[in-house]
């Protein structure tokens, strides 16, 4: 039996490892350990899962960090634990999350080669079989967003029976980082996740990546894991999301492709100047440019595009064939954006790809 190791990165976690932690005593899988990854949690968080979970779970590893190093960081100590232990597959776990009980081998099932990850079918915790996520989306000028948020049963139903005509591998963007499979052979060769990203984006960075390397990332329809999420609107996000966003845009797509893509670029950036004015976000908006007028990290840009496009075995026209033009989010739905700007953007779009 392959080798899982399940990483859970935790800050500030103890209300959530009851459940979590009694969901997964119902585990089916016969070879697998937990990585429990604390970062500097202020609530007891390691000690707590440590002295209660233990007994329980012989091979659960507790590793203490003395900063909050973030997302990318957090986990990318756990996959360094795994490389190093050899273990087949790493699967990463939201904090907030509950598992089914065969949801690893669900997912397992699905590693066939050339495939690098697979991401669980993801419902909203207690939302009457509502859906997270069924694989998130890429918008061509670097947005990632749930597809299929809210969506009920049923309507999940209809379209992975639609899908699996014509795609029998369910073939996604990139996978949410809350709860997915990847082959550590594959992230072996494309590397872990950016460290420099601290939180948001990240897992659609390494989902590009794996991409330009040839791999797939699918949807297992059949693992199935609940997520207690909730969409924050906080200033904080907001500065780490735009800032990644150009970073990773910067990083993978081919020098034509940025070429192609700037005039669109350039608009939405000044309707979101404007947009960051009006929402009082203004000043985060200012900070992401600020980042991006320092030479130091210019140079460490640069460095980590020559790393991205080392990897790449395949064109952005294979890449792309899986981004779209529309942002189809419920929790960012206002008439702006879907009277004017997914129209307008998601024509110009349609004109990119003539030319790719």
């Amino acid at each position: 039996m392959p080798k899982i190791g399940v990483i859970i990165v935790s800050y500030n976690s103890r209300p959530y490892l009851d459940g979590l932690f009694f969901s997964l005593r119902k585990v089916k899988y016969g070879n697998w350990s937990i990585v429990f990854i604390d970062n500097a949690s202020s609530d007891g968080s390691a000690d707590y899962a440590k002295e209660k979970f233990k007994n329980d779970f012989p091979n659960l590893t507790i590793m203490k960090v003395d900063k909050n190093s973030g997302f990318a960081t957090g986990n990318n100590i756990g996959l360094k634990y795994l490389a190093e232990n050899h273990f087949d597959y790493a699967y990463l776990l939201n904090q907030d999350t509950e598992v089914a009980p065969d949801f690893l081998e669900k997912a397992l099932e699905k590693m066939e080669e050339g495939v690098a990850s697979a991401q669980s079918l993801i419902f909203l915790y207690n939302k009457e079989g509502k859906a997270n996520t069924l694989g998130n989306a890429i918008h061509y000028l670097g947005f990632g967003y749930c597809y299929g948020y809210f969506w009920s049963k049923e309507k999940i139903e209809k379209y992975l029976a639609a899908w699996r005509k014509n795609d029998r591998e369910l073939n996604i963007a990139y996978g949410s980082g809350a709860g997915i499979m990847f082959d550590m052979r594959a992230l072996k060769d494309t590397g872990f996740f950016d460290d420099s990203y601290f939180m948001y984006h990240e897992d659609l960075d390494l989902g590009w990546r794996l991409r330009l390397a040839g791999y797939k990332n699918i949807l297992a329809p059949e693992s199935v894991i609940y997520h207690k999420y909730e969409f924050s609107k906080s200033i904080k996000k907001f500065y780490w999301m735009e800032r990644n966003r150009f970073i990773t845009i910067f990083k993978n797509y081919s020098a034509g492709m940025l070429v192609l893509i700037s005039p669109a670029l350039l608009a939405m950036e000044i309707g979101l100047f404007f947009f960051s004015f009006f929402s009082g976000f203004w000043r985060e908006k200012l900070r992401v440019y600020e980042y991006f007028l320092e030479i130091k990290n210019w140079r460490a840009l640069i460095e980590s595009r020559k790393k991205a496009q080392s990897i790449r075995r395949v064109s952005d026209g294979k890449i792309v064939k899986y981004f779209v033009g529309k942002i189809l989010f419920q929790d960012m739905d206002n008439p702006i954006l879907t009277k004017i700007a997914n129209p307008i953007f998601n024509f110009y779009w349609k004109l990119v790809k003539l030319f790719i």
